[in-house]
């Protein structure tokens, strides 16, 4: 077993266990520090190093806001959370798994996690990961390029969720949406402006990509 999913003493001492939205919980202890968590759907084993909490027959993982945009979001105050129990989700930049760990979490033994990663070297890590989780499946594809991997797609998905260090991010959802999100599905979208275009202001980036996406998609809630 690699470093990455070694086993580690389980903590215990909560106070209060919330769920704020289906499978995403607030940890409080008993100093009455608030942590996002999600349970853990393999017991025992973490991802990057983050702490597992003990309630009852539960484990829960921490989800840092500062190692997850998701996560850092829903700590902001994302109104709607689209990934549930169930959903299947297209993760495009996938990386090592941080993220799309936490998605696995909450969608459940129910739901799918197809994770798109383009650097075999983040894809080596992920691939062992995706192997103690069985509802993520590990795609080495670039996504720019949709048709690439449709043979993995099995059918259309809930959720769209984006964090790919690209000029075009725009477009790559929309291209993503085009073949792959349901009628009336969602799509996240974590926009990196210095990806996008380093020499100009974030909001003047933030707001083109926006005009980008408006053809298609109902913009809910934006975050920053």
């Amino acid at each position: 077993m690699t470093k990455q999913h070694s086993k580690k003493k389980v903590i215990s001492g909560l106070n209060e266990v919330r769920e704020i939205f289906e499978n995403v919980y607030v940890l409080t202890d008993l100093e009455g520090k608030e942590r996002l968590a999600t349970k853990n759907l393999v017991k025992g084993n973490r991802v990057y190093g983050e702490r597992l909490y003990q309630v009852k027959k539960e484990e829960y993982r921490s989800w840092p806001p500062y190692r997850s945009k998701l996560s850092a979001a829903i700590k902001k105050g994302l109104k709607l959370m689209p990934i549930r129990p169930g959903s299947s989700v297209l993760y495009l930049g996938a990386s090592t798994g941080t993220t799309a760990s936490h998605v696995s979490d909450i969608v459940g033994t129910k739901g799918i996690v197809y994770c798109i990663e383009f650097s075999p070297q983040m894809m080596a890590k992920l691939i062992q990961l995706c192997k103690l989780r069985s509802n993520m499946v590990p795609i080495l594809a670039d996504a720019r390029k949709p048709k690439s991997y449709a043979r993995y797609i099995k059918s259309k998905v809930d959720v769209i969720y984006e964090d790919v260090a690209q000029p075009d991010q725009a477009k790559i959802l929309m291209k993503n949406a085009e073949m792959y999100l349901k009628k009336r599905g969602y799509a996240m979208l974590a926009i990196k402006s210095q990806s996008i275009d380093v020499t100009r202001k974030p909001k003047e980036v933030y707001e083109e990509t926006k005009k980008g996406l408006i053809d298609r998609f109902e913009i809910l809630q934006e975050i920053g």
